[in-house]
């Protein structure tokens, strides 16, 4: 049986879905990336998959270049002849979704963010809108990774009732990001920002904070992880950055690809972000690890906190809201953050766990007719992964 997964960056496929993946190889499928090349296009072949390099412009609003792109998947989708066909990104779910439909192929879209589609009204975002509404005719079903984005599709008209689904993010993985002692024990309490360098994330409210929590508490220590420069209209230069470090607010730790050292030297993981998030995966992994978590009361971010239990939920765009949520946490004992951060990792299991959102991709592929293994060949456990599975720097 042929699968196709269909992403606008072959990064993504491997750090993002290397479960399923390997789920997917050990079943016997045989797995196709279909994704532009990229450092990580090695890595899936390595592990059984054929990758397929697709040039795509993520960001770009050429019409000619998206028709093309849309050709070359017909094209594609025609001559592999897939069983299932799963996209990712906005680009392969509209444009792989017209394409899969011309290929008589079976289909799911999966958003993982809306991002500038809905947060802006200009002419591209009601464009993309138009064509999600022409494109989501095709899938089987159209997955969303909160709820919050699976109603705004439903308000607009976007997708019929019958097919939009709820995934509840796209799972992570409890054994790799297990619990650790701090590498370097210290007085120091420290919180983590873990995103791309953008103002969208709520960098910029972040470091408001910190100005305003270190005034009271100078052992109160503030990083920021994640690539600066990314091509992105909200993007934060290096220059700024270095900026923010003359000052001493915060200390910029750059990039890395495995983030598991650093979240365990962390006390609170952050993310203060205005941006439509999906589900944020730096916050899933930071609280599996068992670290309380700060974020804004907004879409995506929200389904990650039991605010008070797990972490504390506080409004976008309110730097003084944040440095109170950041002074509260100071001001708690190291149990009683110890105790949240653990309430968090439990949660995780419950609701958020890669177990159980692969066991979704499967019970789907078998509703539409893709033959899956025995359940006696089912895997029920994960062995260690490559630290490069997880350079969540880029969330």
């Amino acid at each position: 049986m042929k699968i196709i997964l269909t992403s606008n960056t072959a990064w993504s496929l491997f750090n993002f879905r290397f479960g399923l993946i390997q789920q997917l190889l050990k079943k016997g499928f045989h797995v196709i990336i279909v994704a532009p090349q990229d450092e990580f296009s090695a890595k899936l072949q390595t592990m059984g998959c054929q990758v397929i390099d697709l040039p795509m412009s993520a960001k770009g609003v050429n019409p000619l270049e998206d028709l093309l792109l849309i050709w070359r998947l017909y094209t594609l989708y025609r001559s592999l002849r897939p069983d299932f066909v799963i996209h990712y990104t906005i680009k392969p779910n509209i444009y792989g979704s017209i394409a899969a439909k011309l290929a008589g192929k079976q289909c799911i879209s999966i958003t993982t963010g809306l991002g500038y589609t809905f947060v802006n009204d200009n002419w591209v975002a009601k464009t993309a809108r138009c064509l999600y509404k022409l494109a989501f005719r095709s899938p089987n079903e159209v997955w969303f990774l909160n709820e919050d984005d699976r109603q705004i599709f439903l308000q607009h008209g976007l997708v019929d009732a019958n097919r939009a689904v709820l995934l509840h993010g796209e799972g992570v993985d409890m054994a790799h990001f297990a619990p650790r002692t701090k590498p370097v024990p210290d007085d120091k309490i420290r919180f983590l920002l873990i995103a791309r360098m953008l103002w969208d994330k709520g960098v910029g409210e972040y470091v408001e904070a910190a100005r305003i929590v270190r005034q009271q508490y100078p052992n109160a220590v503030f990083q920021l992880l994640g690539a600066c420069g990314v091509p992105n209209p909200s993007v934060i230069g290096r220059e700024q950055i270095a900026e923010w470090e003359q000052e001493g607010v915060v200390d910029y730790l750059g990039t890395t690809n495995d983030v598991r050292p650093i979240i365990a030297q962390a006390d609170c993981v952050v993310l203060p972000s205005f941006y439509r998030e999906g589900v944020p995966r730096t916050l899933m992994e930071a609280a599996a690890m068992a670290k309380p978590l700060i974020t804004t009361d907004n879409v995506g971010c929200r389904d990650v906190v039991r605010n008070g239990e797990t972490g504390l939920l506080c409004p976008v765009k309110d730097a003084q809201a944040l440095a109170d949520s950041c002074l509260k946490m100071m001001t708690m004992s190291a149990a009683q953050r110890n105790a949240m951060g653990q309430a968090g990792r439990q949660f995780m299991a419950d609701a958020f766990a890669e177990q159980k959102v692969i066991a979704q991709y499967m019970v789907t592929l078998a509703r539409y007719g893709v033959e899956i293994a025995p359940a006696s060949q089912a895997i029920t456990d994960y062995t260690e992964l490559p630290a490069s599975r997880a350079p969540t720097h880029q969330g």
